[in-house]
């Protein structure tokens, strides 16, 4: 199955500036890839394209078998309850528990609220914060609050996850323990696109690299077939 098919993409912005310029891009269901390029190279338009954020000016964008190009605004909030999205600066809401902030991902696209609360705590197992539920933002660590945002993507079971420089703001364990978790959700299943600019992260979870320049694709390895070993402290399979 395709999850994501861009075709001759084009997306321009005011006084002529193409952010892309005619992208061409197929990743299939459960994929783990990643989107690398210089600061300005296209990588934030395309993820934004992929969930609606903005529409492209020209070409054919197909997301969960949805196309994007024909889809109407009432429409985006369907498309969105498929996607789970995380961000480097987190985007918390700071008034919120930890637990709200990730019900209201539910609440937004019609939960039943009796299910709410059991999705939530799955979630926060998952990223090993259950005890956290009732602290603010505020009262965590960056490692911490990126870890909510993804039990906050993953909360619905979405099929795919956008993540756009998601270890961006962290120190460089921290990051690595965020990757590892990216990778059991990966293994899991879902597929996975990251916008990075860390090589090392690239380096050490080894995947699919596509590279964009100047609105370009420029380069496309797959490179996942290397080596996954067993870490017994962390009890899970890891790409080193």
């Amino acid at each position: 199955m395709i999850m994501i098919r861009m075709k001759n993409v084009v997306k321009s912005y005011s006084k002529g500036v193409k952010a892309l310029r005619g992208v061409d891009l197929t990743i299939e269901d459960g994929e783990f890839v990643y989107l690398v390029g210089a600061s300005g190279s296209g990588k934030s338009t395309l993820a934004k394209l992929l969930y609606r954020e903005e529409a492209a000016n020209k070409g054919q964008i197909e997301v969960c078998g949805q196309l994007l190009s024909k889809m109407k605004g009432k429409d985006i909030p369907k498309l969105r309850r498929q996607i789970g999205i995380v961000f480097q600066d987190f985007k918390l809401l700071l008034d919120r528990t930890v637990f709200e902030n990730i019900a209201y991902a539910l609440e937004v696209i019609g939960t039943e609220p009796e299910e709410i609360r059991p999705l939530v705590m799955q979630a926060l197992r998952y990223v090993n914060l259950e005890d956290k539920a009732n602290d603010k933002p505020t009262e965590l660590s960056g490692g911490e609050q990126q870890r909510v945002s993804i039990a906050r993507a993953i909360v619905n079971s979405p099929k795919l996850i956008i993540a756009d420089e998601p270890t961006g703001n962290l120190d460089p364990k921290t990051a690595l323990e965020i990757m590892r978790l990216f990778y059991r959700i990966n293994q899991r299943g879902t597929t996975i696109l990251m916008v990075t600019h860390n090589r090392s992260i690239v380096e050490k979870f080894r995947n699919r690299v596509v590279e964009i320049e100047q609105g370009k694709i420029i380069w496309d390895e797959n490179r996942s077939d290397d080596v996954i070993q067993y870490d017994i402290s962390l009890g899970e399979y890891v790409a080193v």
